[in-house]
């Protein structure tokens, strides 16, 4: 194939993904299209079919989750720590989901940040259990 596409919930894989073809110089372009979500904020996933009713609606609290990560940057927030504990303690406020990690990281490399700064564009990562499902999600915290 001369061209890949992924979405931006996948923003790990998409990464590792666009990091090989470059080390590879395979010619092979890389699209980054926006992730699809559900009125109520819910990123479109295969693995949301294994949720139940009550589990659909806790598994909203990812996107919450990131929604208050990112206001909280966007009102100067710069502490990678504080911008995690926003994610921790908003995941953690819903009784059906379980924490697997949230991290503030750079976005070209994935390395945690103890600080966002301007001009470092960083992105907070979630992956949760609900239920059965793990989910994952992501935002850009900034350009």
């Amino acid at each position: 194939p001369d061209l890949a596409v992924f979405g931006a919930k996948d923003f790990q894989q998409q990464l590792v993904i666009r990091r090989l073809v470059a080390d590879l110089n395979l010619p092979v372009a890389i699209r980054t299209v926006e992730t699809v979500r559900a009125p109520d904020g819910l990123a479109l996933s295969s693995r949301n079919r294994y949720l139940d009713p009550d589990q659909r609606r806790a598994a909203t609290i990812l996107s919450k989750a990131l929604r208050l990560a990112a206001g909280a940057v966007a009102e100067g927030e710069r502490r990678g720590d504080r911008v995690r504990q926003i994610l921790r303690e908003t995941i953690e406020s819903e009784s059906l989901a379980r924490l697997d990690y949230a991290e503030v990281a750079d976005a070209e490399t994935l390395e945690p940040l103890d600080e966002l700064m301007r001009g470092r564009r960083a992105v907070a990562l979630l992956a949760v259990w609900i239920g059965t499902a793990r989910l994952i999600d992501n935002a850009i915290l900034s350009e």
